[in-house]
């Protein structure tokens, strides 16, 4: 009760933050992120299909607006969302951010959430149009250099389709049993993204971002997934104190996504950023 009396009176929502609970509505339907995220895998691969003996089209300011609107929402999320959390650890200490559900009911919480939950959805959508379209996208949703990969031909790898499928379906799934454990998926990957989707707008605008920043946000997903991993094993085993609110079947697949993507992005790391330099140092001597 403390720790919940302390969010609410640092973080007070703004009005926005106090629109309609839509937690009943997506608590009804999660189920139905599995049919999105397969009408998303079946549209990339049409699109694949149709763009073969097509030129791609020019869509940089729609790139631009898009990457733009969605870096905007991740900043404002991420500040928000790492304020509460902060506090609840600050305050109560980690097992009350993986464990207790009280901070849960903050407004500003419930918004975010669910807000978050929905952009999983818009996320696909980003990755399906410029599919179809045949225009350049980031490989894996991750930094790096632009990939064309329709222009150039090239088929999309099992990390990007399985990233966004799984999140979508496992963010669904959390967000329907209300598992305190979600805060920090939710923080985490705002967090993320508020860096990576203002690199994609740089990128999409041909301005110049440093060298280093691609590297440095595949790092800190590295590191969101390798946390993610540790919060589930202390989840279950903290699963048995009083009042801790978890579940088996959110446990099993928390930690089985979270290892899987570590172990995914951890090989796209070292195929991008280490294997290429060991190749021109071997060359060179």
């Amino acid at each position: 009760m403390n720790v919940s009396h302390e969010v609410n009176q640092l973080f007070q929502p703004y009005n926005f933050e106090l629109s309609k609970d839509m937690r009943p509505f997506f608590e009804e339907y999660w189920a139905t992120s599995f049919p999105i995220a397969l009408i998303y895998l079946l549209l990339i691969a049409v699109g694949q299909n149709y763009m073969k003996e097509r030129k791609g089209f020019n869509l940089q300011g729609p790139l631009i607006f898009w990457s733009f609107c969605l870096a905007i929402f991740s900043i404002l999320g991420a500040v928000r969302m790492w304020g509460i959390m902060g506090t609840v650890l600050l305050t109560g200490g980690l097992k009350q951010t993986v464990c207790f559900i009280n901070f849960v009911d903050n407004s500003t919480v419930k918004f975010w959430s669910w807000v978050f939950l929905l952009s999983k959805v818009i996320e696909l959508v980003q990755r399906v149009v410029p599919t179809l379209a045949g225009m350049p996208t980031m490989t894996l949703h991750l930094p790096g250099d632009t990939a064309f990969i329709i222009l150039r031909k090239r088929p999309l790898i099992f990390i990007h389709w399985y990233h966004h499928s799984t999140v979508l379906v496992y963010t669904s799934f959390g967000y329907k049993n209300k598992v305190p454990a979600g805060g920090w998926f939710v923080t985490m990957n705002l967090g993320v993204h508020a860096i990576m989707y203002t690199y994609y707008t740089l990128k999409a605008a041909n301005v110049k971002p440093p060298k280093m920043l691609p590297m440095l946000i595949t790092s800190l997903q590295i590191l969101q997934m390798f946390v993610g991993a540790i919060v589930s094993i202390l989840t279950y085993i903290w699963r048995q104190d009083q009042g801790c609110h978890t579940t088996m079947e959110h446990l099993f697949w928390s930690f089985i996504l979270y290892m899987t993507y570590f172990i995914l992005f951890a090989h796209f790391f070292r195929q991008t950023y280490i294997r290429p330099k060991v190749k021109a140092k071997t060359k060179s001597q």
